[in-house]
């Protein structure tokens, strides 16, 4: 698979990664990718970028080394209401791309029904484009519902290699990425490969994630990653110049 495009990436503007815009254009150039996303945690991740930071992403160019960029956030959901961190100014007006995700430093769940709801209700929200890590295991979740709401709301659920590595300790990520895959093979969902990279050398690395693919007979035509216009059809996103 020829890989063109990762999407979910962060800079040392999120408080715990470490290169700059520049640096990652670069590493993605070298890499012969074609869209690089970088999607900064939005604010209720401790020490990220305050949502000023949003608000002037205008000032940035949408190439560099030939890449284009998407510029973006990777939103919280925070609630079993399915709420958002940012509101919808800053969808319209700043954003190339949301992301939206739970992360433990910011959820308040509740039962699997509940986290289930918040989800769906965010895989539903009209700005949201990608759902990242949604089988890392932090909430317990109903997969089939999620799989079918992403297939009719077009919202992209990632298949997130960070989720993998063992330093994270998350020992849920392989048999939930599993059922994600296989319900979404059954059901003719694509899907999308997110690095998270936090570090320039990370971009474009599906290390963990590919050989999963692999295993459960994943067709690659469901896989967006080397194929730009199909996702940019399927999302209905538009590259900004």
């Amino acid at each position: 698979m020829n890989i063109l495009l990762d999407l979910h990436t962060h800079t040392l503007a999120s408080g715990h990664a470490y290169n700059t815009i520049m640096e990652m254009a670069k590493t993605a150039s070298e890499k012969g990718l074609q869209y690089l996303g970088i999607t900064e945690h939005a604010p209720h991740i401790p020490g990220t970028c305050d949502p000023i930071y949003f608000r002037n992403m205008h000032t940035i160019p949408r190439q560099m080394y030939g890449v284009n960029l998407l510029l973006g956030a990777e939103l919280n959901i925070l609630d079993t209401k399915g709420t958002l961190d940012l509101d919808e100014w800053y969808y319209e007006r700043c954003l190339d791309i949301r992301i939206a995700g739970i992360h433990r430093l910011c959820w308040e769940g509740g039962t699997i029904e509940q986290n289930t709801h918040a989800m769906v209700t965010a895989i539903r929200n009209p700005y949201v484009n990608i759902i990242s890590h949604p089988g890392d295991g932090t909430a317990d979740l109903l997969f089939e519902p999620i799989v079918l709401a992403s297939k009719e709301c077009h919202t992209l659920l990632e298949i997130n290699n960070s989720s993998f590595k063992p330093t994270r300790g998350l020992d849920a990520s392989y048999h939930n990425y599993k059922e994600i895959l296989q319900l979404c093979k059954r059901n003719e969902v694509p899907v999308i490969l997110g690095s998270d990279a936090h570090f320039c050398t990370d971009i474009a690395n599906y290390t963990y994630v590919l050989p999963l693919l692999q295993e459960v007979e994943f067709p690659e035509a469901l896989v967006m990653n080397h194929q730009p216009e199909a996702f940019f059809e399927y999302t209905g996103l538009k590259v900004k110049s």
